[in-house]
């Protein structure tokens, strides 16, 4: 009788929708499809779950400063996380909103039931409210949120409450006992010192603003957005519905196995989440497993500091790399999901191999890159690429004797699959792919010594056979490195399987081929697949193309080298995002608007010059180096933004007419030039204290920002 599979549920934050996604989405996102993929090759029933959380007061607010309503907004921001993990390749099973009718049944139903038990009650509260971290903290009035340093609003209101400080002891016996398993070690550490600090009763519903789930039997309240938030990982599986079946899929997947979350939001899934639980009479979570921050110069990646990356700046750059890099070798043009896909597991390699998980870790694209081309390139690339070409040379995968080389790369190989093995199960990603790059620098180190491709020009039988066996010897190591690289780099793992002669990797997965990898597996007389480049090697110009892309807000779609075009920045406009992303055949949920690289009129020839000017009136025209500290929308202006930007020697606000161009996100910390001397004037009951110098570009006008490639300082004068 087989066995039964053990289940695996594994879970991603749900990301906030107050901005556009970024790497450090992304790179919690990968962390959860890596453990899935090697959950369902292991064997085991496995349910990945990502989505979105789009209540509270923060993206109210957020959606009046667009002007548009917040069902509107969350729509379009929630379209743009889930195409990009489409993009990406990401096999989750489920996609929660927190505005799915499905998830507000569910959040009801976990009131009440609370409720029924006695752990919510009615009282009033004053004190001060993180509206970005959509919490209450214990500071004084007008101080800083400790956690993400933005001033608190003091707030007085009649809440309901839940009894926490009830289920002190518990939380502590439960975390102490390992029934909750927190990890890293740290975050554990500091999660109990907090509960063991005093636990208060924690406000639990909101009556300031109404964009949430009405309480019920009392709608003038709306459920706290982190008790609705927290419900999703039981919603999303079946908790609250009637239908047999999806209660059923909920006793088949409940308790989740891990719950990966920043480390800033342990508090919230280590002590809140849990005893909200136990009061419901819901087992607890199995784990909670906290990444740390991805930090981009120096300091944390947030909209507000400016200093997002954008992941399609990445998949945008490593695919047209890849579709150009394919093409120079003579093989056929990739299409555009081969070349997302390549890209995709490009980043995912980096940020698994650079940054051990739980800790910190800094990301520039220069590292990127160069990491890219040490491991991937010239390390696993180089290595299938030079053996499969001497094994095709050959016909076919050939009989071969073993002796010490071999012997050597076999011992090598098999401890990798045990160190590689418990490196997954103890999210030491970093390790897994260390240990598969000595495996991989181990055979290189063979092929060195042995230098098949001179003994296969020999006559004599020994060199031949010699050759023969580095080759196959090789080539076994290659199959146990691409499966063991499967759930880190899925697409080009997939290639040079096929590459191989083995066929479907995924069909070697589903059919536990993956899971218990022995030596021997690569029989003589295979034929390999047809052959092309894997990891071509990028030269440094493409880290500066990814730099410039993201200061300037632009993407390069692949095919760029080919239409000759620009693009213009890419626009915060989310319907557009919406509707390309819901269009069959959509390829990007990122659009641009394409430029042509010279300024023209319609009828084809350059614009005119303005009348002639003399030095005197240019000498007039105060040019200014600025920082812009606020950029956001002027509600019911769809073509202007309100901008703070630093001199230098003073601060002033500015309109500018860009809104339909650059997110204002994108433009937070970048330097710009502006005519400091402009008489002020004013645009929708706000004044204009300057102009930002942009050109116009191609048939609509459309504005570029003037920048520099140097660093200048602030109040500059252009001359």
């Amino acid at each position: 009788m087989p066995d039964t599979p053990d289940n695996f549920y594994v879970t991603t934050p749900i990301y906030y929708v107050n901005a556009r996604p970024h790497i450090g989405h992304a790179y919690s996102t990968i962390v959860a499809d890596v453990l899935a993929r090697r959950h369902r090759l292991l064997g085991d029933d496995t349910f990945f779950l990502t989505g979105t959380d789009e209540h509270g007061q923060k993206v109210q607010r957020s959606a009046e400063a667009a002007g548009i309503p917040p069902q509107q907004f969350t729509d379009e921001v929630s379209a743009t996380f889930r195409g990009l993990w489409d993009r990406m390749g990401i096999t989750y099973n489920g996609y929660i909103r927190t505005t799915d009718e499905r998830h507000k049944r569910g959040v009801q139903k976990l009131w009440k039931v609370l409720e029924q038990r006695g752990d919510i009650y009615l009282s009033s509260y004053t004190g001060q409210y993180c509206v970005s971290d959509e919490a209450f903290v214990d500071v004084p009035v007008g101080a800083p949120c400790p956690e993400c340093g933005r001033i608190t609003e003091t707030i007085t209101e009649e809440n309901y409450f839940f009894k926490l400080s009830a289920y002190q002891d518990k939380l502590i016996d439960l975390i102490e006992s390992g029934e909750l398993h927190i990890q890293p070690e740290t975050v554990r550490n500091e999660v109990l010192s907090f509960v063991r600090s005093g636990l208060k009763d924690l406000s639990i519903s909101r009556t300031t603003f109404d964009w949430g789930i009405p309480v019920p039997d009392n709608p003038k309240h709306v459920i706290y957005v982190w008790l609705d938030a927290l419900a999703n990982y039981i919603t999303a599986i079946g908790y609250g519905s009637e239908n047999p079946e999806e209660q059923a899929h909920f006793e088949r997947y409940w308790p989740a196995d891990v719950h990966l979350v920043g480390k800033e939001i342990t508090r919230f899934h280590c002590v809140y989440w849990p005893a909200l639980l136990m009061a419901a009479g819901i087992p607890v979570q199995k784990s909670v497993v906290a990444n740390g921050w991805l930090l981009f110069e120096q300091s944390k990646m947030s909209k507000s500091r400016g200093n997002v990356v954008r992941t399609e700046t990445i998949l945008d750059a490593f695919g047209e790399h890849y579709r150009a890099s394919i093409m120079k070798a003579g093989q056929p043009e990739p299409d555009k999901r081969d070349c997302d896909l390549f890209a995709s597991d490009v980043l995912r390699y980096f940020l698994l191999r650079e940054i051990p998980f739980g800790q910190d870790g800094s990301f520039s694209f220069d590292a990127l890159l160069a990491r890219y081309n040490a491991d991937l390139a010239n390390g696993y690339g180089n290595l299938v690429s030079r053996v499969l070409r001497l094994i095709d040379g050959i016909g076919q995968v050939s009989q071969f004797e073993p002796d010490a080389s071999s012997n050597n790369i076999r011992t090598a190989a098999e401890e990798c699959v045990r160190s590689v093995h418990a490196g997954f199960a103890e999210y030491r990603f970093s390790n897994v792919a260390a240990d598969i790059a000595a495996l991989i620098a181990a055979v290189d180190g063979m092929l060195t010594a042995v230098a098949p491709w001179k003994l296969l020009k020999s006559s004599d039988a020994a060199d031949q056979l010699r050759a023969k066996t580095s080759l196959h010897t090789a080539a076994e190591a290659i199959r146990i490195i691409t499966a063991l690289l499967h759930p880190l780099m899925p697409h080009t793992s997939a290639k040079v399987w096929a590459q191989l002669g083995l066929g479907s990797i995924d069909d070697a997965a589903r059919n536990g081929e993956l899971k218990d990898l022995t030596w021997g597996g690569l029989q003589a007389g295979t034929r390999l697949g047809p052959l092309a480049p894997i990891f071509p090697r990028a030269d440094k110009g493409l880290a500066q193309l990814m730099s410039d892309m993201e200061q300037n807000g632009i993407t390069t779609p692949v095919g760029a080298e080919k239409t000759a075009t620009k693009t213009a920045p890419l626009t915060e406009n989310f319907t557009d995002v919406t509707s390309r992303a819901e269009q069959p055949g959509a390829e990007s949920a990122s659009p641009a608007a394409s430029i042509p690289t010279e300024p023209t009129t319609p009828g084809g020839a350059n614009p005119p010059l303005a009348p002639e000017i003399t030095i005197d009136d240019f000498a007039k025209v105060d040019l200014r180096v600025a920082k812009v500290l606020v950029a956001e929308r002027i509600p019911k202006a769809d073509k202007l933004l309100r901008l703070e930007v630093d001199l230098g020697f003073e601060k002033r606000q500015i309109l500018a007419g860009i809104a339909e161009y650059y997110a204002p996100e994108s433009l937070i910390g970048r330097k710009v030039v502006i005519v400091a001397n402009l008489a002020a004037r004013k645009m929708r009951g706000l004044e204009s204290n300057g102009m930002i110098v942009a050109a116009s570009v191609g048939l609509d006008g459309a504005p570029v920002l003037a920048g520099f490639a140097e660093d200048v300082e602030l109040g500059a004068r252009l001359k």
